[in-house]
């Protein structure tokens, strides 16, 4: 297989750990080691009598025990542990496609979602997202896009970048076109816990849909990207040995630091999320007085869920705004041709405290 380069991820390394201020990220504010040890008494010394052995391919039992509780309907055996969200996304493509399999795909996405399965062979069908729609899915849309070849449709809620979260009709709209043609549905769920309002949080795909595979990970919701696990929760657990069995050609297993640490986090997920939710309402505001204070300029959706939302640029090029704000302001946005979705849009992050003066750091350079 042979991938092109990962226009986001290349952006990034080209600017995320030089520029002053970031203003596009994607995950929530993280914590130190030490603050995640303090949650409970006696975790530093369970932390430093950890053995730095091998762990389980499919993941240490307590981590899969902890995803579990994730979900109503499956078991920690309906877990596969993986190095991120990135793995667990190469592993199901992999495992589960074949040249000429068709998979629809909802966009715009994060690269890995479509350009794995072109890698393999697949024809890829976008199902288009539009800020003139208010980022909503067209359902119909997608029944068009659906044919005899098609092996899975490919979603992602809440939305990255756009911030947007389906409605529960169409989210189950999505499963009952999957069912009557019994096909996968490949969900997502990175940012599943950071809906503004709890009452929008949509049931895990893996849940509702015998064919449903649900995706989550450390890095977003809970801001613990440096631990590198993600997980894949499936209901069929033929299909997860089959991405077991491709795993011993990836990474094996993953950290077992790592998975100490993201079972100490997921029995504190609570506090973990609702510290995160509360940087994402406090910076809210500040960006919707911002965009309504350069209205000439720019036009955007507010995000109902997640810490990123899609502006559109008004006039001009995005990628030259995103490169003069980081050289003229030394802010970091991310330009919508990463995702490979025309040069209209960028991408902006608000779950850092930082974020206040970021924001008006550029803020000062528009003026």
């Amino acid at each position: 297989m042979r991938l092109p380069a990962f226009k986001l991820e290349r952006y990034l390394s080209r600017h995320e750990f030089s520029a002053p201020r970031l203003l596009c990220t994607s995950d929530c504010e993280s914590v130190s080691i030490a603050d995640l040890l303090a949650l409970e008494e006696g975790a530093k010394e369970r932390f430093m009598a950890r053995n730095l052995g091998y762990t389980e391919t499919q993941g240490d039992p307590d981590l899969r025990a902890g995803i579990a509780g994730l979900y109503a309907g499956v078991g920690p055996e309906n877990v596969l542990v993986s190095a991120g969200a990135e793995e667990a996304i190469f592993l199901y493509m992999n495992a589960m496609l074949s040249p000429g399999d068709e998979i629809v795909v909802q966009c715009p996405a994060y690269q890995s979602l479509h350009e794995v399965a072109r890698g393999i062979g697949c024809r890829v069908a976008a199902w288009t997202l539009s800020d003139a729609d208010g980022w909503r899915p067209d359902i119909e849309r997608l029944k068009d896009l659906v044919t005899p070849s098609t092996k899975a449709i490919v979603i992602n809620s809440p939305h990255n970048p756009t911030g947007a979260q389906m409605m529960k009709e169409e989210f189950f709209a999505v499963k009952e076109i999957a069912e009557e043609r019994d096909i996968h549905v490949f969900s997502d769920e990175v940012y599943r816990f950071l809906e503004h309002d709890p009452k929008d949080r949509l049931p895990p795909m893996a849940d509702i849909y015998e064919k449903g595979i649900s995706i989550g990970v450390m890095s977003k919701s809970f801001g613990l990207a440096g631990l590198r696990i993600g997980w894949t929760a499936a209901q069929d657990t033929g299909m997860l040995s089959r991405m077991a069995a491709l795993k011993d050609y990836t990474t094996i297993c993953c950290s077992a630091p790592s998975e100490f640490l993201s079972t100490l986090a997921l029995r504190h997920r609570e506090e973990i999320v609702e510290r995160n939710l509360g940087i994402v309402r406090e910076n809210l505001p500040l960006l919707d007085r911002f965009f309504a204070r350069h209205a000439d300029r720019f036009s955007w959706v507010r995000p109902n869920a997640g810490p990123i939302a899609f502006p559109r640029l008004l006039r001009g090029s995005a990628a030259a705004f995103c490169d003069e704000a980081v050289t003229g302001a030394g802010v970091l946005l991310l330009p919508s041709e990463t995702y490979g979705y025309g040069d209209s849009h960028f991408r902006i992050g608000f779950a850092r405290r930082d974020m206040p003066a970021a924001l008006a750091a550029l803020s000062d350079f528009l003026e």
